[in-house]
């Protein structure tokens, strides 16, 4: 992908597959969509983000990839957020899928930021929206670019954890593997790059580097893309059968910051996880120049990482009368209509100081 700016225009026409589900962004998405009805939108959404930040710095890597992972499975419709029901619809949460059980966060955050949007502007603001907004919102506050959110989308009345399971790129995916993740998004070569840039902060559970470590393809030897310091040093952090739970920085030097290290880190082989070490160390891959350029260049990174973004938030998006303004971000309407929201605990994941890896 050039570093040309995705327009939103541009955007309208994509069609993007999912697991053999063919879903359009023929959205009628808009920047300025809630000017009228909720002007303060984004102020909210950012003294909530802001707050929590503070107290937890992780708190802006893990909304960037809650984000991500709710736009990978169905689209960019909060599908990601929903809880298990039987009732008056079965649904099997997403956040029990292998790359989102015990591992994502950041779920109470989003019900604070409903909330809190719920008493300005009420029945509004979709939790798709605030899920996109917080993840730009992060972005900014981690010191990484700024754009423009596209805004408009209605939240889905489903989830699918087999298609997370099927669609969610894994940290141990060789750079064939991610490029059909994301192709099959609609995403190209560079936006695989660009995105995977977030992984400058942020952490990762030891789990997800092990194999790396000492078993890297069941070969009894450490990953010969591994800088032997760096090797050593993640093996003190790590070490051999002990707890996979434990949390290691992505980013050696600035582990709370959007910059572009996490490519000067891959050409000296000091790629956290497996699939972010592909990007640099496949033989004669086309995403060698573009990491090179991306080390080279902050800008170039900040210009293609914001482009890529405003793309991803576009994939798969319900507008219109489709979908609907969930009034709880958890569940759909129907079953909201069965709860006593007042009594609704916002449920974060059970292992809330535990992040992975996507």
């Amino acid at each position: 992908m050039s570093y040309i700016r995705v327009t939103v225009a541009a955007l309208c026409c994509v069609v993007v597959v999912f697991g053999g589900l063919t879903l359009s962004s023929d959205a009628q998405l808009d920047t300025s969509f809630y000017k009228k009805s909720c002007p303060k939108v984004h102020s909210i959404v950012r003294e909530v983000v802001r707050n929590v930040s503070k107290k937890d710095p992780r708190m802006l890597a893990s909304l960037i990839r809650l984000h991500f992972h709710d736009c990978f499975v169905l689209g960019c419709d909060a599908s990601i957020l929903l809880n298990n029901t039987d009732t008056p619809t079965k649904i099997e949460s997403e956040q029990q899928a292998f790359p989102n059980d015990n591992s994502i966060r950041g779920l109470d955050v989003v019900n604070q930021i409903k909330t809190a949007v719920e008493n300005a502007c009420p029945g509004i603001v979709s939790c798709a929206d605030i899920l996109t907004l917080a993840a730009e919102i992060s972005s900014v506050l981690g010191g990484g670019p700024d754009w423009k959110v596209p805004l408009g989308r209605r939240d889905g009345l489903t989830a699918n954890r087999t298609l997370a399971n099927i669609n969610l790129p894994s940290p141990f995916s060789g750079l064939d593997q991610l490029k059909t993740r994301f192709t099959a998004q609609g995403l190209n070569t560079t936006d695989l790059v660009a995105l995977s840039g977030a992984h400058t902060f942020g952490r990762a559970r030891c789990t997800f580097i092990t194999n790396r470590l000492y078993n890297f393809s069941n070969s009894g030897k450490p990953d010969p893309t591994l800088d032997t310091t760096y090797l050593q040093q993640l093996r003190g952090e790590c070490p051999n059968g002990g707890n996979g739970n434990n949390l290691v920085n992505f980013d050696l030097s600035t582990p709370d910051t959007i910059d572009n290290h996490y490519y000067s880190n891959l050409q000296v082989k000091k790629g956290l996880l497996q699939s972010d070490q592909e990007l640099f160390s496949t033989t004669g891959a086309d995403t060698i120049s573009l990491v090179n350029a991306f080390a080279s260049n902050q800008d170039a990174f900040f210009a293609s990482f914001k482009t890529s973004m405003i793309k991803m938030g576009n994939i798969g998006v319900i507008t219109g009368k489709n979908g609907e303004i969930r009034k709880q971000c958890n569940f759909i309407n129907k079953k909201s209509a069965e709860l006593d929201l007042a009594s609704v605990v916002s449920k974060e994941s059970s292992q809330e100081g535990i992040v992975s890896s996507f």
